[in-house]
């Protein structure tokens, strides 16, 4: 082995034992609260991710939440009290189901005016389209008769 492959060798190792990191583990003594930490942490938003939920997300401000929800837990605070104080904190968005208000109301009505539109347009296309056929049919059938004479 040559030298270099040696001191190559040995930074490698050097700098992989950050491949060794653990991940925060959460233990409950109660299994209620394990399923209602597990339940929040797929609820939660991710503020980062933005379309991940937090027990999915690596994301340091994911790991700080789940942290926080384990804490809120430990405390004894119950699922809407843990989901008040996440939204007090990072708003409306940090929630999977936003409530209505004025300032979601377009989250929630904008799908609805998309799919009257869809269906108008699907609508006004076929009359459109039987209008075609039925004005090809009669020109088909007037060169038929105008061909008999």
């Amino acid at each position: 082995m040559k030298v270099t492959q040696i001191i190559l060798l040995v930074f490698m190792l050097a700098t992989s034992w950050g491949a060794f990191a653990t991940e925060d583990k959460f233990y409950f003594e109660d299994p209620q609260q394990q399923a209602l930490f597990i339940e929040l942490t797929k609820e939660l938003r991710c503020p980062k991710c933005q379309n991940q939920n937090i027990a999915d997300s690596d994301a340091m401000i994911a790991v700080d939440l789940k942290r926080k929800v384990y804490q809120l837990l430990q405390q004894g605070q119950s699922k809407e009290q843990v989901i008040s104080f996440m939204k007090q904190r990072y708003g409306d968005f940090v929630y999977y189901q936003p409530p209505v208000n004025s300032m979601t109301i377009w989250l929630w009505l904008l799908p609805l005016f998309f799919i009257c539109i869809a269906i108008a347009g699907i609508v006004i296309g076929r009359r459109k389209q039987a209008a075609e056929l039925d004005y090809d049919k009669l020109k088909r059938a007037k060169a038929l008769l105008e061909s008999d004479e």
